[in-house]
């Protein structure tokens, strides 16, 4: 079974690849998606291919590193540091997203919690 620790490393790796087939085949049935959390929900595939194709295949540059990640039953905490360049403007912060796996070993949810104050370019 994959782990969602597993499903988070994956997710990360494919976003900063930009393989947007696999990222999107990665996700479960009925998914969920804020980014950030208090930001708007995207459920299910086609809200979240929206949010990809509106968001993320924005982005010029995509990096990060796992600081720590906690697992619990199908979720895992991940604690990150993103370096992000988007409309030239770099995007440094520091986010805490939690992924949740289906009983299939999909991503059922991802809800992300981040920090933008030492955003500039």
């Amino acid at each position: 079974m994959t782990t969602a620790k597993e499903i988070a490393e994956t997710s990360l790796r494919l976003t900063k690849e930009r393989d947007r087939a696999a990222w999107l085949a990665i996700w479960a049935s009925d998914p969920l998606l804020e980014d950030p959390v208090g930001g708007g929900q995207h459920e299910g595939i086609e809200a979240i291919t929206q949010f990809y194709d509106s968001t993320i295949s924005q982005v010029e540059s995509f990096d990060y590193e796992i600081e720590r990640a906690y697992v619990c039953g199908n979720e895992a905490a991940v604690v990150l540091r993103f370096n992000i360049v988007a409309a030239g403007m770099t995007l440094d912060m520091d986010a805490v997203n939690i992924y949740t796996a289906s009983e299939d070993g999909k991503l059922k949810s991802l809800r992300s919690w981040w920090d933008g104050s030492r955003q500039g370019g």
